[in-house]
C-alpha cells in the first residue's frame, strides 16, 4: 500500500528561514510542499487554494497574526492542521495558539527529525507539545484571564504611562484605572506595575512588536 503524501503549506516572514523549510521538506519522501506564505493575508489565500494536510505557520507575521490566521482557517475549515513553529515560548502565546486550534507548537531550535516527527505525527491526527512548553501551559491554562479594560490598563503600563496618562488614553478616571491595576496585578501574581510590565513581556502577554508602535 503506497503512503499517502503530506501536503504542507509553509508559513514564515523571514525568507531565509522559510526558503530553508521548504527545501529541508521537499527532500523528505512522503511531504510535499503545496505553497509558501510571507504574511497572514497571503497565507490565507494560499490555504483557500491548495487546502494543505498541514500548515506550519510562525505566529509574529505582517498584516495577519498567526493566531488569527488559524482561527480564520478554522472557522471555515474546522478540520484545518497547524504547527506553530517560532522563536517565542511565551505562556500566552502558547495558550492562544493552542486554544486557536494548533495541534502542536515548536521553537526553531528543534531538529529537523523533530519538525517531520511532529508533522507525521499531527497529520495522523495527534496533538504534539514539547514537555517544556505543556509545563508552561498547565500553569496558564490555571490563571485567570484579563478583562478587556485590565488588558487595555496593561498595555499602557508597560508602554511607560502613568495612572493620569492611562486615565486620559481609555477615557476612565484614575480611581477607576487604580482598581484595574490591583485586580491585574492580582490575577498576574505580581505585586508592582514593575514585575506587570516585566511579566507581560515575558509571558507573551503584550507583544514585543507593540512597544514598537506605542500609543499616544
Amino acid at each position: 500500500m503506497t503512503q499517502e503524501t503530506i501536503r504542507v503549506l509553509v508559513v514564515e516572514d523571514h525568507n531565509v528561514v522559510r526558503q530553508g523549510l521548504v527545501a529541508l521538506l521537499k527532500a523528505v519522501e512522503g511531504l510535499e510542499v503545496v505553497g509558501e506564505a510571507a504574511d497572514g493575508v497571503e497565507a490565507i489565500a494560499q490555504f483557500r487554494r491548495h487546502q494543505p494536510a498541514i500548515t506550519l505557520i510562525d505566529l509574529r507575521l505582517p498584516r495577519m497574526g498567526g493566531v488569527e490566521v488559524i482561527q480564520h482557517v478554522r472557522a471555515e475549515w474546522p478540520q484545518a492542521r497547524f504547527i506553530v513553529l517560532t522563536t517565542y515560548d511565551g505562556d500566552e502565546d502558547i495558550y492562544r495558539a493552542l486554544k486557536a486550534g494548533a495541534k502542536a507548537y515548536l521553537l526553531k531550535g528543534m531538529t529537523s527529525e523533530e519538525l517531520i516527527a511532529t508533522i507525521q505525527a499531527v497529520h495522523a491526527g495527534k496533538s504534539r507539545i514539547p514537555p517544556a512548553i505543556a509545563e508552561r501551559l498547565a500553569e496558564r491554562m490555571g490563571a485567570e484571564e484579563l478583562t478587556q479594560r485590565e488588558f487595555q490598563v496593561l498595555e499602557q503600563i508597560v508602554y511607560g504611562k502613568s495612572n493620569k496618562e492611562i486615565a486620559a488614553e481609555l477615557e476612565v478616571s484614575e480611581a477607576t484605572v487604580k482598581t484595574h491595576i490591583n485586580s491585574l496585578l492580582g490575577k498576574m501574581g505580581v505585586t508592582d506595575r514593575t514585575q506587570a510590565a516585566t511579566t507581560a513581556i515575558r509571558r507573551g502577554i503584550v507583544p514585543l512588536e507593540s512597544l514598537r508602535k506605542p500609543k499616544s
